[in-house]
């Protein structure tokens, strides 16, 4: 393997897929956003900010400068936050070498115009070949190569086993799919309902609770993302419960973490103002909320994130009033 790739994106996840990349002998270069940062971390080999502790092989070249990043590359790995994502993508246009694939590893969706990020980047780059990587894969795990697995979906089954060949070692195996409308929903819509499975640890509930939660979760995830183009079984694989359970069971979820803060009383602007990382779930909440009131999909764990959020409501009436919805039959979608 000596493909050229280059990961835009120095956050953890960024950072960690370089290593898998380097791991499988690609050629890698990561860039940051970041001058001072991207010296900072090629001198060091450490990335403290986002991934601690994880030492960056020699072999990745770190680097701030676009043009010279995406020069003679032949795959791109996008893994900047949906929030930045059109800023970022823009500065790369004028270098963008024209035909070379795009993998989005971005989990959310824009507030601003509800697109997916696949289609953030097709409104800034044009028609490029396009995959999607999403499942349960911590940054901070598949760093330390702990055995993870995800997806890589494609509408072009070539592209989506291409990613699959570059990425798959012995700890990162690599399943392929035709939904990369599902793939993708199932990555940004999770964010949201981690949030909740956070805010049920900080309300001090149990297994039974979060259990709840998850099963509750997938359900709206696999009929909102039905309703806007995704398989339903799609949202019961590794893109969808799989990385449901990662999100709001593990201690390195950043929206669980937000959620649990919440259900101990802190408020969101002061969680938001010291952290560096970005929880994506805030922001697609936002999303989620405008699509659930222009489609008309009941999503009733994600309108009460959404109210707990921005409204203040209080999350054990936000519980209580869940649990205390109209009765029904449990396959009723």
């Amino acid at each position: 393997m000596n493909e050229r790739v280059t990961v835009l994106g120095d956050g953890g996840f960024g950072t960690a897929l370089s290593i898998v990349l380097a791991d499988h002998g690609a050629d890698v270069t990561l860039w940051s956003h970041d001058r001072d940062y991207a010296l900072e971390m090629a001198r060091t080999r450490r990335n403290p900010k986002f991934l601690p502790g994880v030492l960056i092989p020699d072999a990745i070249e770190i680097v701030f400068d676009m043009e010279g990043a995406v020069e003679g590359r032949d795959i791109l790995f996008s893994v900047v936050p949906t929030p930045f994502l059109r800023q970022v993508l823009e500065r790369l246009a004028p270098f963008y070498p024209a035909g070379v694939p795009v993998v989005s590893a971005t989990k959310g969706i824009d507030t601003g115009t509800l697109q997916r990020p696949t289609e953030i980047i097709r409104s800034c780059l044009g028609e490029v070949p396009l995959a999607v990587l999403s499942g349960p894969s911590h940054a901070e795990e598949v760093a330390r190569r702990m055995p993870t697995t995800v997806v890589s979906a494609s509408h072009d089954m070539g592209m989506a086993r291409r990613v699959q060949d570059l990425l798959a070692t012995e700890r990162f195996r690599v399943y392929t799919s035709g939904d990369a409308v599902g793939v993708e929903l199932g990555g940004a819509l999770k964010n949201v309902i981690s949030i909740a499975g956070g805010i049920v640890d900080g309300l001090g509930f149990g297994d039974n609770t979060k259990a709840a939660l998850l099963t509750r979760g997938i359900v709206e995830m696999s009929r909102l993302g039905e309703k806007l183009g995704g398989q339903r079984v799609t949202f019961f694989g590794l893109s969808g419960i799989g990385d449901l359970i990662t999100s709001c069971i593990s201690r390195h979820g950043r929206n669980r973490a937000v959620g649990e803060r919440i259900g101990r009383g802190e408020k969101l602007e002061h969680i938001l103002a010291g952290m560096h990382a970005v929880a994506e779930g805030v922001k697609t909440s936002i999303s989620v909320r405008r699509i659930e009131e222009e489609t008309r999909v009941e999503m009733p764990i994600c309108h009460e994130v959404h109210q707990v959020l921005f409204e203040d409501k209080d999350p054990a009436r936000a519980v209580r009033d869940l649990m205390t919805r109209q009765l029904k039959d449990e396959v009723e979608w």
